[in-house]
């Protein structure tokens, strides 16, 4: 029982300041604490080493997984170094080139199966800016979306060091996608995305078409026919400074029929899902209006971004 006594000298205590202190504080999480970036390569030997330390200077709690695909340069090697110096930072090798969609989705099983909340996937060549990392997971934190794209076409957005028939390809992909898939994202073709583990985790690999470049829009297509909550923020994309495009001709062509056969299978009832999985303390997305009414949300730039940043796609 607290008496009148005791009761006055807490209370001079607090007058005077010195009220019993509180235990240390906490440290605070580091940034990105949770997520994954996942980054393939395939002769990224000048930009392994640059990429890594930029995107665990932006999110210095991530994990970065460089999924090599028996690189001549070296990468492989250069990306073990890199693991062994860095806890943070591993490395997935594969014997040979498969295609960017088969990396990915060999780097996505590896994130889900080490407990990844966030995965983010990147390509290595300073096309897609690591500064722009904590504006692509905000809104998967904060529970508003499963799926962030960053967006060259999204009001915000840009490209830099295209030449019109590069600009032509990509944005006229991104419309006729949108057309025949009946999508809401104006970015189909776009590479830097962040996923909500639950929303990529319910999409099944085994059924995916895509092992080139028109596996982006396969994925985002995916998701949105899954119920996923899709946001765009915008980024400025720059061409890769080291190095050439892999962009070809059968790119293109593999774009074209992957897209047809997709809206095919939908038509036939053939597209298999389901729901994505929750997430504990994070609230599912709500249930998903007819394909043709999705909505997706444009995220305003923040000022930090609004210089011209590196963006998107080899």
């Amino acid at each position: 029982m607290t008496t009148p006594r005791r009761e006055a000298a807490a209370a001079t205590r607090l007058s005077l300041g010195t009220a019993p202190r509180p235990g240390p504080a906490q440290p605070a999480p580091a940034e990105g604490a949770g997520t994954w970036v996942i980054v393939p390569t395939y002769n990224e030997a000048e930009n392994v080493r640059t990429i890594t330390a930029g995107i665990l200077e932006s999110l210095p709690g991530a994990t970065v997984l460089v999924v090599d695909d028996g690189s001549p340069d070296g990468t492989g090697g250069i990306a073990d170094e890199l693991a062994a110096a860095d806890p943070r930072i591993r490395v997935r090798h594969r014997p040979e080139k498969q295609g960017l969609g088969r990396a990915y989705l060999d780097g996505f099983g590896v994130a889900l199966a080490g407990g990844a909340e966030i995965v983010i996937q990147m390509d290595a060549d300073w096309s897609h800016d690591p500064a722009a990392l904590p504006s692509l997971i905000g809104p998967i934190a904060g529970g508003t979306a499963d799926l962030v794209i960053g967006s060259r076409y999204t009001k915000g957005g840009g490209v830099v060091d295209w030449g019109l028939g590069r600009r032509i390809i990509s944005r006229g992909g991104s419309i006729f996608a949108r057309s025949v898939l009946r999508l809401g994202p104006r970015d189909l073709t776009g590479g830097f995305k962040a996923w909500r583990a639950s929303t990529l985790a319910a999409i099944p690999f085994d059924g995916v078409h895509a092992g080139g470049y028109v596996f982006q829009i396969e994925m985002t297509f995916r998701a949105s026919r899954l119920g996923a909550r899709v946001a765009e923020t915008p980024i400025t994309f720059r061409d890769r400074r080291v190095g050439q495009s892999k962009m070809s001709r059968r790119i293109v062509v593999e774009a074209l029929v992957v897209v047809v056969t997709l809206r095919a299978e939908e038509l036939a009832g053939r597209l298999p899902g389901r729901r994505p999985k929750p997430i504990a303390g994070v609230p599912e997305p709500p249930p998903a209006p007819a394909p043709a009414d999705r909505i997706t949300t444009e995220i305003p730039r923040p000022s930090a971004l609004d210089t011209p940043a590196a963006g998107e796609g080899r």
